[in-house]
C-alpha cells in the first residue's frame, strides 16, 4: 500500500508540468482564428458590397426623411456623387413613371430649363416693356431730328447733343443764348429754341433744365449776387420761353441752377470755363428697362 501510494504521488508530479502545453495550444489556436478573420476581412468582395451599400442607401433615402436633399454617405458606388443628381432607386422610379422626363425647374433635367426658356420666348412682351420700347424709339428719333438740325444750320460749336444714362442731354452753349452775366435770352437763340419746344410737344417726356456756370465770381455790377443765382436764372429763362412763348405744358418741365458745382471741363483753362457756362436740356428716361 505504501509502494501504491508512492507510485501515486510521483505521477501526479509530473501532471503540472504537462498543463502548460494546453494553455499553449489554446493561444496557438486564437491566433490562428484572429489571423484568419484578419485576412477575410481584407479580402472584400467588390459585388457583395456594392449589393449591400445600394440597398442600405435606398432604404435610409425611402425611408428617413431626414436624409432627402442629400447623396448620403452610402450613394451607390461614387461616394462623391453630386446631390442635385437623381438617385439609381426610387427617384428614378418615379420620373420613369412619366416616361423618363422630370416636371418643373427643380429635376435638374436640362430639357426640362431648354424648354422652359423657349416658352419664355415666345411669351408676349409686357406693357412696360412695350412702353420702354417705345420711349426708346422717340428718343433715338429725337436725337436724330436735333443732331440733322445742328448740322444743317452749323451750330456744331453750340449746340451739343449726347444719350447719356439719365436721357438725351441737348447742351446749349452760354454765348449762344445770353450775355456776359445776364440771364435775358438772345434773339438769334430763339429759333433753335422754337424747333425744341415743337419736339418736346410730342415726346411725352419730362425735360429738365439746367443752368450751370464756371468758378469765376459775378462782377461787383450784376444784378446777381452770385453764380447760384445767375445759373438759377438762365435755366428759368429757358423756362418761360417754352412756357409763355410755347405754351407748353408746365407739368413736363422742372428747372435747376448748378452754379460751378457740376464743372463738364476744367476750370483752370478759358476754354474749359467757356464750356462749363452752358444750359442743359435733358429729355429724362422715365422708364428703366426689366
Amino acid at each position: 500500500m505504501r509502494q501504491r501510494n508512492r507510485r501515486s504521488r510521483r505521477g501526479s508530479a509530473h501532471e503540472p508540468r504537462d498543463r502548460w502545453m494546453i494553455t499553449y495550444a489554446d493561444l496557438i489556436t486564437l491566433l490562428l482564428i484572429f489571423f484568419v478573420i484578419m485576412y477575410a476581412m481584407s479580402s472584400l468582395d467588390t459585388e457583395k458590397y456594392k449589393i449591400v451599400t445600394g440597398s442600405l442607401s435606398e432604404t435610409f433615402k425611402a425611408g428617413n426623411p431626414v436624409l432627402e436633399g442629400g447623396s448620403g454617405l452610402l450613394d451607390g458606388e461614387n461616394g462623391s456623387q453630386n446631390s442635385n443628381s437623381p438617385a439609381n432607386g426610387t427617384e428614378e422610379e418615379s420620373g420613369s413613371g412619366n416616361g423618363g422626363k422630370s416636371e418643373g425647374p427643380e429635376s435638374g433635367n436640362p430639357n426640362a430649363d431648354t424648354s422652359t426658356s423657349g416658352e419664355s420666348q415666345n411669351v408676349p412682351p409686357s406693357a412696360r416693356e412695350l412702353a420702354f420700347r417705345e420711349q426708346e424709339a422717340k428718343l433715338a428719333a429725337l436725337m436724330g431730328v436735333i443732331t440733322k438740325y445742328v448740322e444743317d444750320n452749323n451750330l456744331g460749336d453750340q449746340i451739343f447733343v449726347a444719350d447719356k444714362p439719365q436721357g438725351i442731354a441737348i447742351t446749349l452753349s452760354d454765348r449762344f443764348l445770353f450775355d456776359v452775366g445776364r440771364a435775358e435770352l438772345k434773339p438769334p437763340a430763339l429759333p433753335a429754341l422754337r424747333q425744341l419746344s415743337g419736339l418736346f410737344r410730342g415726346i411725352g417726356a419730362s425735360v429738365s433744365i439746367e443752368g450751370h456756370t464756371d468758378n469765376t465770381p459775378v462782377s461787383a455790377g450784376s444784378r446777381y449776387s452770385d453764380n447760384w443765382e445767375l445759373s438759377g436764372a438762365r435755366a428759368l429763362s429757358v423756362l418761360r420761353f417754352f412756357l409763355d412763348s410755347e405754351g407748353l405744358s408746365p407739368a413736363t418741365f422742372q428747372y435747376a441752377g448748378y452754379a460751378d458745382t457740376r464743372p463738364a471741363y476744367d476750370n483752370s483753362t478759358a476754354e474749359g470755363r467757356q464750356k462749363n457756362r452752358r444750359v442743359e436740356l435733358i429729355v429724362l428716361r422715365q422708364l428703366q428697362e426689366q
